[in-house]
């Protein structure tokens, strides 16, 4: 399965993360920025509410100190949360829609039905059948249930932030994932000194391509997106859409 043609560009929560220009992350104008900028695809991050709805947030609390999870989602319309239903169809069926699922403590202990994945499942298959899409998560738990219950869609397992490459790019081929999401931080961005016993970005890419998997990397700047996507890279997700935008037209 080929999800990118080589080197896409994926909206970080949209136009980037807090607010760009203007656009807040994760709401339909910073999506529609992110559109009108060049990018191919859109990430999304989704979480669900105390009455079981799914919104786009990244964090767990608000800036008050309320947690997602414990507020039903009326009161995170007060706050500017926009429901998964929404930002789906905010998203032109011609962009690529990257969900980054944000599973909770409480996913552990309550009822299968109340549970983030299985309250997002539907609307993964759904959206599966009419535009280009993969899921991401911290949780590998999110991951292999995706895989029994919908092997259709594809997943990328995304190691935390400095992750060792080795393990990173070994993980998500042992988890059964299409990609391998990597934090730019984690192959050195450029002006770093180099570490002893890091893999060069072109070598990593290369080892990730020969386990089958497709490579990303989150949040790199536009020197480094171009760096990556100069290394085989297949996609990142950027915070400076137009900035990366051009620094891959100036490559």
């Amino acid at each position: 399965m080929t999800i990118f043609t080589a080197p896409e560009v994926i909206g970080h929560r949209g136009a980037g993360r807090g607010n760009v220009d203007g656009n807040v992350e994760n709401t339909p104008e910073s999506f529609r920025a992110a559109v009108d900028s060049g990018a191919s695809w859109i990430e999304i991050d989704v979480r669900r509410t105390a009455d079981d709805h799914l919104v786009l947030r990244h964090d767990e609390m608000l800036e008050d100190g309320r947690t997602i999870a414990d507020l039903p989602v009326a009161d995170l319309r007060d706050d500017g949360a926009i429901t998964l239903e929404e930002a789906v169809g905010a998203i032109p069926p011609n962009i690529g829609l990257d969900i980054d699922v944000k599973t909770v403590m409480e996913d552990a202990t309550d009822p299968e039905a109340r549970r983030t994945m299985t309250l997002l499942l539907p609307v993964l298959r759904r959206e599966a059948r009419h535009r280009r899409m993969f899921v991401c998560s911290f949780d590998p738990a999110a991951l292999l249930r995706l895989h029994r219950e919908a092997p259709e869609i594809p997943t990328a397992w995304m190691p935390f932030v400095r992750n060792p490459l080795d393990q990173a790019v070994a993980g998500a081929a042992g988890l059964g994932c299409a990609i391998v999401a990597i934090d730019a931080r984690s192959f050195g961005l450029t002006g770093e000194p180099a570490r002893p016993g890091r893999r060069e970005v072109d070598y990593t890419v290369g080892v990730a391509h020969r386990a089958g998997l497709e490579i990303v990397s989150w949040c790199p700047s536009p020197t480094d997106a171009a760096r990556f996507a100069d290394a085989g890279m297949d996609a990142v997700v950027v915070d400076d859409v137009p900035g990366v935008i051009e620094a891959l037209k100036e490559r």
